[in-house]
Parts: C-alpha cells; sequence; structure tokens
C-alpha cells in the first residue's frame, strides 16, 4: 500500500461518513447548503463565481441554490462594490445558527459510532482531522 492510498482510503471514508450522517440524520437539506455556509463563513462575503468554484458547482446551480437560501432567510445577496455587475454573497445571522444546529445534530447522530475509541485512537482521529485541514485549506479567492 502507497501514501496515496491511505490518502484515498480517508477520503472513501469521509464520503461513507457523510451518507452515514446523511441517513442517520434524516436531514433533507442539501449538503451544497451547509457546504455554501461553511465556506461564507470562512471566506466572508463572495461573489457567485468565486463561491461556484470553491464549491464546485456550476455558476448557474450556485445561483439557484443562494436564491433558495436567500429565500430561506439563510443568505444575503448585494451589489459587489467593485463591480455593480456582479452580485455578492453574504451568510445571514440566521444561516450561521442553522450551521450550528446542523453541526450538533450531526455531531449527536455520529457520535454512537465512535463512543467506543480507546483514547490512543482519539488522539489519532484528532490528529488525521488536523493534517487534512491543514492540506486541504483553500487559500483565499483572488478577484
Amino acid at each position: 500500500m502507497t501514501i496515496g492510498d491511505d490518502i484515498l482510503r480517508l477520503v472513501t471514508g469521509a464520503h461513507a461518513l457523510s451518507r452515514v450522517a446523511s441517513l442517520e440524520t434524516r436531514n433533507e437539506a442539501p449538503a451544497a447548503q451547509w457546504r455554501t455556509i461553511s465556506i461564507l463563513r470562512q471566506h466572508g462575503p463572495l461573489r457567485i463565481g468565486d463561491l461556484a468554484a470553491l464549491s464546485r458547482v456550476t455558476q448557474p446551480g450556485m445561483t439557484r441554490l443562494v436564491s433558495q437560501m436567500a429565500e430561506a432567510g439563510l443568505l444575503e445577496r448585494g451589489a459587489d462594490e467593485n463591480d455593480s455587475r456582479a452580485t455578492v454573497v453574504s451568510v445571514t445571522p440566521a444561516g450561521l445558527d442553522a450551521l450550528d444546529e446542523w453541526m450538533q445534530v450531526l455531531s449527536d447522530a455520529l457520535a454512537p459510532r465512535f463512543a467506543d475509541l480507546s483514547d490512543d485512537d482519539w488522539v489519532a482521529v484528532r490528529r488525521a482531522a488536523e493534517i487534512v485541514e491543514e492540506r486541504t485549506r483553500v487559500g483565499e479567492v483572488t478577484r
């Protein structure tokens, strides 16, 4: 097995964990909704094109998602100060609250699957999470 194989196992495991989380929480909100709010929390207000690129969706797809989320009060749209033709999206306090609530539901749903891990296993999980987080941090979007 190579180093690349271990990384692929982490990616595959993360996808499986996402599927399990979705099934166990019975949450009907699209994963893209939570990803969008998370990106905006990390980066601050973004143009729709930049948000689409960071979320790995098409710009028309992101425009539809932003419209739905704005109607739900999770996001706000405004004009870009540097280009009045462009739309800037920001997360609302209600959007941040919804994300925090979702993260708690997710944590509560997944906790039983990991309750029997030893202290050494938790150290390994925490370290793996730190490494993945460090190595996958997306740089600032340039305008």
